[in-house]
């Protein structure tokens, strides 16, 4: 067959390269299928293996992309535990960049099929632009998601253990929450914040027990070795440390007694954290599966890295600083005003750590308060465009024993929780005396909480 005829029959593949119409109106189709179905244009015009394999591999993703869809529309829970699985994130990563690769050089190659020169030189720049633009819209977007993968997957394996895997109790997840504050002036971290999360397995119906730091004589679970130690409860005959408060036997354990807990650390705890879980289940009555320890310096880049939390002040309080002999700050760095306000992490930080003119039970009023507007922060938008910022900051902020297998569940189980109203019950004046707490009637507060509100 004549040239003449090859181009008339096959004009993208054999076209009149002296007709500067036909080239330019050969390179807006070889463009846009470059566009739509990557490896069509070699198909068309240049390499059939190498277009063979770009469509290959196009319809490859394609499906991928379709399965992985209706996977989060129909099993949610099972497409976060791949989701959030740190080999299943390597092989997304992995195969995400092959991809960009594959679109660079297709791209490349559809610039060089065109023959530039060829096309009228108004549609020039417009054609080439195209061209890039495409590429950088379909590559930036891949290296965005293959970002986001190896983001997750070090964040999760940072975060997350491989523990073992628990079945609810009575019905529901019990976590055991603590607000560890470790600051410039402080030897240590220190919970200063403790609570305990009771999620209903069935609804996700979440109950929250505010426990403060100042408990006395808490009792612990009768499996517990601090038993030996304290058979009427902590402090009942003194202690090893200065003050024989709640959360002081996390100071007390993870820097004097550690050996009670010798499994703690393969397990992803710590012995200063099991002793606090075995205290938690003490004065509940209930056991605790799993436990998150939230470090509230690290907390405060969470927040900078959300662009900083929304907090209605309720009062005045000085930033950094002490008190004199009378109770008035001296040294302060600055104060924080009454009224809505945007904190960014350090001031938020002071804001929940502030003791100045207020009691223990305000602070755990304001650490709540702090920590309910970074959840309400975590909207999809926020996260999608600060996500590197945030997922960093998140490896720094929680410490957990919560397994990479559980993620998915507990996912899901949190997307039922929002829908419901959060019990709280917390365990401070006039309810309890921190002072004289008794034990029983806090066990019976907990059982009435904790009825569920389907039959198991």
């Amino acid at each position: 067959m004549s040239q003449t005829s090859l181009a008339s029959a096959y004009p993208v593949r054999y076209p009149d390269a002296g007709s500067q119409p036909v080239m330019t109106r050969r390179a807006w189709v070889l463009v846009v299928m470059n566009v739509l179905i990557p490896g069509s244009a070699q198909l068309l015009a240049g390499n059939k293996k190498l277009g063979r394999f770009g469509v290959s591999a196009t319809f490859v993703l394609w499906a991928l992309v379709i399965v992985g869809g209706l996977t989060f529309v129909l099993a949610q829970a099972a497409f976060i535990s791949v989701a959030t699985n740190y080999w299943a994130l390597w092989v997304v990563q992995v195969l995400l960049v092959f991809y960009i690769v594959l679109w660079v050089v297709l791209t490349l190659d559809t610039v060089r099929l065109i023959r530039l020169v060829r096309v009228g030189p108004r549609a020039r720049g417009f054609v080439a632009g195209v061209a890039v633009l495409a590429l950088v819209a379909t590559g930036g977007t891949v290296a965005y998601g293959a970002m986001v993968a190896g983001v997750t997957r070090s964040t999760v394996d940072s975060i997350f253990s491989g523990g073992q895997i628990e079945d609810p109790v009575d019905g529901r997840y019990n976590i055991l929450l603590l607000g560890g504050d470790a600051g410039p002036d402080r030897d240590g971290l220190r919970p200063d914040s403790i609570s305990v999360v009771s999620i209903e397995a069935a609804t996700g119906k979440p109950t929250i027990f505010g426990l403060p730091r100042n408990l006395e004589y808490a009792p612990f679970a009768a499996d517990s070795p601090m038993i030996a130690e304290y058979p009427e409860g902590y402090g009942v005959n003194g202690c090893n440390v200065d003050v024989c408060l709640l959360n002081s036997i996390y100071t007390e354990v993870q820097l004097m007694s550690s050996d009670l807990y010798p499994d703690a650390e393969a397990a992803g705890s710590s012995p200063g954290i099991e002793a606090m879980r075995d205290a938690a289940e003490g004065i509940l009555g209930i056991k605790i599966q799993y436990y998150a320890l939230i470090d509230m310096q690290g907390f405060s880049q969470l927040i900078d890295a959300l662009g900083g939390i929304t907090i209605n002040s309720q009062g005045r309080y000085p930033i950094n600083g002490d008190v004199d002999a009378a109770g008035n700050p001296i040294d302060v760095d600055g104060w924080i005003e009454p009224g809505v306000q945007v904190m960014d992490g350090y001031t938020a930080l002071w804001y929940a750590r502030s003791r100045y003119s207020t009691s223990d039970y305000d602070r755990m009023a304001r650490q709540r308060e702090v920590q309910e507007a970074v959840l309400e922060q975590f909207e999809p938008a926020n996260v999608l465009t600060k996500f590197q910022g945030i997922a960093e900051a998140g490896a720094e902020v929680v410490k957990t024993d919560i397994p990479q297998g559980m993620l998915g569940y507990f996912v899901q189980l949190a997307g039922k929780a929002r829908t419901q109203e959060i019990a709280s019950v917390e365990l401070v004046p006039p309810n309890v005396d921190p002072e004289q707490p008794d034990y029983e009637y806090v066990r019976q507060l907990a059982s009435e909480a904790l009825v569920l509100s389907t039959a198991p």
